[in-house]
């Protein structure tokens, strides 16, 4: 199940979750403000993301700013516990499967999370449309 990690206000998840729907891709909906977001489901999102925190954390954050934190130095178990008192420093959308996380609002990239076969009969399947309609 992919799950998108969102903030309420944000333009970009709205989006990222309107694609998800129009696409008819199943998602669960996190929100980083709850204080439900659990250890776990953070570990998943840093040990997923390529470049580390630089892919999931807002640098130019206010909170990081304000404090001079200097987030690269952290643990992981640092980084959580401050992620969790800090939820706003978190890049949003984020979108996390069993393979592959991606950060933010990018069309082109979000068909990775298109299912593998109907990727394939979008490519290959001259008649598909067609066999749908009869």
């Amino acid at each position: 199940m992919i799950k998108i990690y969102v903030s309420p206000s944000c333009s970009s998840c709205k989006k990222v979750k309107k694609w998800f729907t129009e696409q008819n891709i199943p998602f669960e909906e996190k929100n980083i403000f709850s204080p439900n977001l659990k250890e776990e489901e953070l570990k998943e999102i840093l040990t997923k993301s390529e470049n580390g925190t630089s892919d999931i954390i807002s640098k130019r954050s206010k909170v990081i700013k304000d404090n001079n934190i200097d987030v690269d130095d952290m643990t992981i178990t640092e980084m959580i516990s401050f992620i969790r008192k800090n939820p706003s420093v978190l890049k949003r959308p984020i979108m996390v499967d069993d393979h592959r996380i991606q950060v933010g609002y990018n069309k082109e990239e979000m068909t990775t999370f298109i299912p593998k076969t109907r990727r394939f009969q979008e490519i290959y399947c001259d008649t598909c449309e067609d066999d749908k309609k009869a």
